[in-house]
C-alpha cells in the first residue's frame, strides 16, 4: 500500500500518520493578505503537499483545484460577493515578474495567488488559466536554500509552496508570521523523514510525541 493511499492511519486535516499529527501545533494566523492556492489536481491526495498545511495556518484562504475534468477554474473575485476585492498578485518568478515588498500591501490589501504544483505544472497554469495569466508577476527576494527534503528539486532556487508562501508573508505580514508557518513546516518535514526511518529522533524539529516509540513501516 502507498504513503498516500494508506489513508485510514492519516490525520485528514494535515495528512500525517495520526500518531505523528501536527494540527494541535498548527498556528492560526488572521492577516490582510489573502492567500489563493491555485492546486494542480494531482496535488490534491499527496501526503508531500505543503501547500495544504498553509491553507490550515492560515484563516484568510481559499484553495482552487485546476485539472478536474469538465471544470473550468473561475477567478475567486467572480464568485464573490464582497463590495470590495482585495488587489491580486501573482508568486511566480520570471524575467518581468517585480520583487515583492511591503509597498505592494500601501494601496490596500492583497490576494497573493500561488500555483501549487511542479515547475512544469506551475508554468502550464501561469499560461493557460487566462485570469492569471493576466495578473502582475512578483518574486520573491534572495534567501536561503529549499529545507524541503521530501522530493527532489530539479530547479535551482526552488522552493516547496509552504517555504514560498511563509517567505512571501514575512514581506507582506513581518517576520513573526515567516517564522511561524516556517516552524511548522519544518516539523511536516522532520516528522515525515522520522516516519520513513531517515532522521533520528533527536534530531526532529519540535521532538516526536512520547507515545510514538521506534519508526514502524505503518507510520510512513
Amino acid at each position: 500500500m502507498s504513503r498516500r493511499d494508506n489513508a485510514m492511519h492519516r490525520c485528514a486535516t494535515c495528512a500525517m500518520h495520526q500518531s505523528l499529527c501536527i494540527c494541535s501545533e498548527m498556528p492560526r494566523l488572521h492577516t490582510q493578505t489573502r492567500l489563493c492556492l491555485v492546486m494542480h489536481h494531482s496535488e490534491a491526495r499527496k501526503t508531500t503537499n505543503t501547500g495544504r498545511l498553509a491553507l490550515n495556518c492560515l484563516p484568510n484562504s481559499e484553495c482552487l483545484i485546476h485539472g478536474r475534468t469538465g471544470e473550468e477554474l473561475a477567478a475567486p473575485w467572480e464568485q464573490s460577493t464582497a463590495s470590495t476585492e482585495p488587489a491580486a498578485l501573482l508568486l511566480y518568478p520570471c524575467d518581468e515578474a517585480e520583487p515583492l515588498a511591503a509597498h505592494h500591501l500601501h494601496t490596500g490589501p492583497v490576494r497573493l495567488v500561488v500555483p501549487d504544483g511542479n515547475w512544469r505544472q506551475a508554468a502550464k497554469m501561469t499560461r493557460r488559466i487566462e485570469w492569471m495569466a493576466k495578473l502582475p508577476r512578483v518574486s520573491l527576494p534572495e534567501g536561503e536554500h529549499t529545507s524541503y527534503r521530501l522530493r527532489f528539486e530539479p530547479k535551482a532556487g526552488g522552493l516547496a509552496t509552504m517555504e514560498a508562501i511563509a517567505r512571501a508573508y514575512g514581506v507582506l505580514e513581518g517576520p513573526a508570521v515567516q517564522v511561524a508557518l516556517e516552524t511548522i513546516f519544518h516539523k511536516m518535514v522532520d516528522r515525515t523523514l522520522f516516519s520513513r526511518g531517515l532522521l533520528p529522533r533527536d534530531e526532529v524539529a519540535g521532538g516526536i510525541p512520547e507515545h510514538v516509540q521506534r519508526h514502524r513501516p505503518d507510520l510512513c
